[in-house]
């Protein structure tokens, strides 16, 4: 009678191409049931939700907005890196902002370390990754208040792929602006899992 675990069971014996949940059940509740029958992606740790929202300025990227409460330094680095790779499904060149209270060292609370060290994995484990941080969200859409800290940066105009520290700020963030913008609310995008299932 789950129609969620019937759905991915066809996608996972190759019936059906992909699986959409609907808005009945509980968000977590359809992600296990996903991640149990269908799998995660080689590589991947975990599944994490990518959100997009369109207004007049252009597409920006959220992650991760539904999924992972506290994620580490590593997922912070795997939702950046599978973040980029569904930026070109719809051809557009991932550029990522790391978000946080902080900019460039002004703060050493918890998380403003934590992305720090985000920034500094992800320089070495993909040097040509478009990708500033850590930074306050102004910064990372305004390219001349950035570049008061960061006169060099190889972020330039605004970022499109943001980056947050925990799921609280990444899903008020997201529910905010899709109010206040009137935006045009995409996903989320499960990222992470070995076939297409969204919910």
């Amino acid at each position: 009678t789950n129609s969620t675990v019937i759905g991915a069971l066809a996608v996972q014996k190759g019936d059906a191409d992909a699986l959409i949940c609907g808005l009945q059940g509980r968000f977590i509740k359809h992600v296990r049931d996903i991640k149990s029958i269908i799998g995660l992606n080689q590589g991947s740790s975990d599944v994490s939700a990518l959100s997009m929202l369109i207004m007049q300025r252009g597409a920006f990227f959220f992650a991760d907005t539904y999924v992972s409460m506290d994620p580490s330094v590593d997922e912070l680095v795997e939702i950046a890196l599978q973040g980029r790779d569904h930026l070109k499904l719809f051809n557009i060149e991932a550029k990522v902002a790391l978000l946080s209270y902080s900019n460039f060292g002004s703060r050493t609370g918890t998380t403003a370390l934590k992305m720090r060290e985000v920034y500094k994995k992800l320089k070495r484990q993909a040097p040509d990754l478009i990708v500033e941080g850590e930074m306050q969200g102004d910064v990372a859409l305004n390219p001349d208040l950035r570049s008061r800290y960061v006169p060099d940066s190889i972020l330039t105009g605004e970022a499109n792929l943001l980056i947050f520290p925990n799921l609280e700020a990444a899903n008020l963030s997201l529910t905010l602006v899709k109010e206040m913008t009137d935006a045009l609310s995409v996903g989320p995008i499960l990222m992470g899992v070995r076939r297409p299932a969204h919910i």
